[in-house]
């Protein structure tokens, strides 16, 4: 079948001054950043300096405030170039309420390519920017991971010293953390989410537009680290090691800020449109399993992440201004940055898998041919490890001093944080159970996300437990351990997304027999590389080390090679993307995997405001046994214009 396209006329608009200098809104906001940059680097190493008497020269902690100020200003410079606090300030001054062709504008409506290079507040849209940033610092930081196995090809430094290997290490690392935190729901869930509950729009579309744009001055800050010295702390950022280091820190702090707004934000507002913006006929009880996964991972960020904020605004104070949160000769200590750090630290891991157990819950059917088994179970279980979330942090204080009477319960709490992810687990293998399956290729990438995620679960009990936590504790085996569930986990899920609804998202398909190949060569080099690594933490090697004793060569080799066949598998994933939906454009048909979702049944490319007949009745998503779709539409609506 081919692409279905709207019915409706798009809503005339016309080219203004304004408009017309918003075409721009990517420059201005560049422009915009330097200029911010240099008025607070002139500021804070000047006026702020000399009045807190470090008179404009860096501080005897290495850090500057020239570089924090300069950093925050760069960050509203931009967003103020991109256009965002036009709204605020015009109706501050009395200006005019925007008409409906300004909403429509602003929507994105008739902007072509250019409307992916400005701020907008279409949801499709910042779905999809969502999507090509995400695989953009996914590639670099997979540049980084590719440069350490290269190192460590030998048990010697070759071609890095210690500081520049243990900055690369740090940096990809955060990279990594800070691109996962929205792999999935930046392009799936903004995308998909007002569409499943038959929203025109999000609760607060300029809010969202915000937690995108936020991100790519916290990448930009992040990178610049390397032109600052570097850090030396990896990705965690342990205090009072942070206090000593050099001017790269700063970048480190800037870019963990601006990520933490933008996962709060995204949260508060994913809430606000799951709980008020849903269609009268949709209950909590008939929404969609993805639904569910990103309402629970939304109350996870919003939660979480102000404590990363706090503990990150704390330690930037301690940097520039001698603050002592952390120091004890002042009141303060470490295990402060510890808790508040793993308080955000471990609910975040579940912002990477919950929307990931999600998404393949949502795919599943659509190739088993039947309903969900155990549709509330599994979504009690996503329920059950977000709760739970928030009691296990402190397994990460095991080996650093903590009050022994508290390991028994952090322990306990953290196994049985596998109660529920097993019943997600039954929830899935009884979906499968007798199942009509179809192997199409997502279902390749959704059996290897259930295989490594649960490699990734059984060698988290071992460090769930004390004692063997502490012959484990920062080896490779927890840097295995990580990578079993984050990279086989979230990024397969990723994968398996993108080949799935890539149709509905640019009416473009990839080459699904290639991809099979693909697909085994990332499977088997992944498992590969990191079943090599288990040995090697087993064996005792530290992990952020870049020397080795001898006898551990043939195993880092081993993971080496694979770890470097690897890269080149995902480069190839990339490439069929690159090559069959933006060069060669390859049509995909209206439904490809007919799927009964109702994002599935509006049509491609989906309209400005989602629908030109909206849905008048509602059932479940996935009721492949009566082949009944999940939503009834009504008469066809002329225009929608807005919210």
């Amino acid at each position: 079948m081919d692409v279905v396209t709207t019915a409706r006329p798009p809503i005339s608009v016309r080219p203004t001054l304004a408009r017309r200098l918003n075409e721009w809104g990517l420059l201005l906001g560049l422009i915009g950043a330097v200029i911010g940059f240099i008025a607070g680097y002139a500021l804070g190493s000047g006026a702020i300096s000399n009045f807190y008497g470090s008179g404009g020269e860096p501080t005897s902690l290495g850090s500057d405030p020239g570089i924090l100020l300069g950093y925050a200003m760069s960050a509203a410079g931009f967003l103020a170039g991109m256009g965002f606090f036009n709204y605020p300030i015009g109706r501050l001054l009395g200006a005019k309420r925007p008409t409906e062709e300004d909403n429509a504008y602003q929507h994105g409506e008739g902007g072509g390519l250019g409307k992916y290079f400005r701020m907008t507040t279409d949801h499709k849209v910042i779905g999809m920017q969502y999507m090509v940033m995400i695989l953009a610092f996914l590639f670099i930081g997979g540049l980084g991971a590719m440069f350490i196995r290269t190192e460590l090809l030998t048990p010697v430094p070759s071609i890095a010293n210690a500081q520049s290997y243990l900055t690369l290490v740090g940096l990809h690392s955060t990279l990594m953390i800070f691109m996962a935190s929205t792999a999935i729901i930046g392009p799936f869930g903004n995308y998909f989410v007002p569409i499943m509950i038959g929203a025109r729009n999000m609760a607060f579309p300029r809010l969202e537009a915000l937690t995108f744009w936020l991100l790519p001055p916290a990448g930009l800050i992040l990178l610049s680290t390397v032109f600052l010295g570097g850090f030396t702390t990896g990705w965690t950022g342990y205090a009072p090691l942070a206090d000593q280091n050099v001017l790269g820190m700063d970048s480190y702090l800037m870019g963990f800020a601006l990520i933490g707004l933008s996962i709060a934000l995204s949260g508060l507002n994913m809430i606000a449109t799951i709980l008020t913006k849903r269609a009268p006929e949709m209950p909590l009880s008939r929404m969609p399993v993805f639904v569910w996964s990103v309402l629970v991972t939304s109350f996870l960020g919003a939660l979480a992440a102000p404590a990363l904020i706090a503990a990150v605004l704390m330690e930037m104070f301690s940097r520039t201004y001698q603050a002592t949160f952390f120091i004890p000769a002042g009141g303060g200590s470490p295990y402060l940055w510890e808790n508040l750090f793993w308080f955000f630290g471990h609910p975040e891991v579940y912002i990477f898998v919950v929307p990931a157990f999600g998404l393949v819950m949502e795919m599943l059917p659509a190739f088993a041919r039947r309903p969900l088994w155990g549709r509330r179970v599994g979504i009690g279980g996503m329920v059950g490890v977000g709760l739970l979330s928030f009691v296990v942090w402190q397994h990460h204080l095991f080996t650093s001093g903590i009050a022994p009477s508290l390991r028994p319960f952090y322990m306990f709490s953290t196994e049985m944080i596998s109660v529920p992810t097993g019943i997600i687990y039954l929830v899935a293998l009884g979906t499968l159970w007798r199942a009509r399956t179809r192997f199409g290729t997502p279902m390749l990438f959704i059996f290897a996300f259930f295989f490594n995620f649960l490699i990734g679960g059984f060698t988290g009990v071992f460090l769930s437990d004390v004692p063997s936590d502490f012959s484990l504790h920062a080896s490779y085996f927890v840097q295995a351990h990580f990578h079993y569930t984050i990279m086989g986990g979230e990024v397969f899920a990723l994968m398996a997304g993108i080949v799935y609804y890539l149709p509905k998202m640019t009416g473009r398909t990839m080459d699904i027999k290639l991809l099979r190949y693909q697909f085994w060569a990332v499977f088997l080099t992944f498992n590969g590389t990191f079943i090599s690594l288990i040995a090697v933490g087993i064996m005792g090697m530290p992990r952020r080390d870049i020397s080795y004793a001898a006898y551990l060569q043939p195993l880092n080799d081993s993971a080496s090679i694979f770890a470097l066949a690897l890269g080149l598998s995902m480069a190839v994933f990339l490439g069929i993307l690159i090559w069959e939906v933006v060069i060669k454009q390859r049509v995909a048909a209206f439904n490809p995997w007919e799927s009964l979702g109702v994002e599935w049944q509006v049509p491609t490319p989906v309209p400005t405001f989602n629908f030109d007949r909206m849905p008048v009745s509602w059932s479940l998503p996935d009721n492949y046994d009566t082949g009944e779709p999940a939503a009834d539409f009504g008469p066809a609506v002329p225009a929608l214009s807005g919210a």
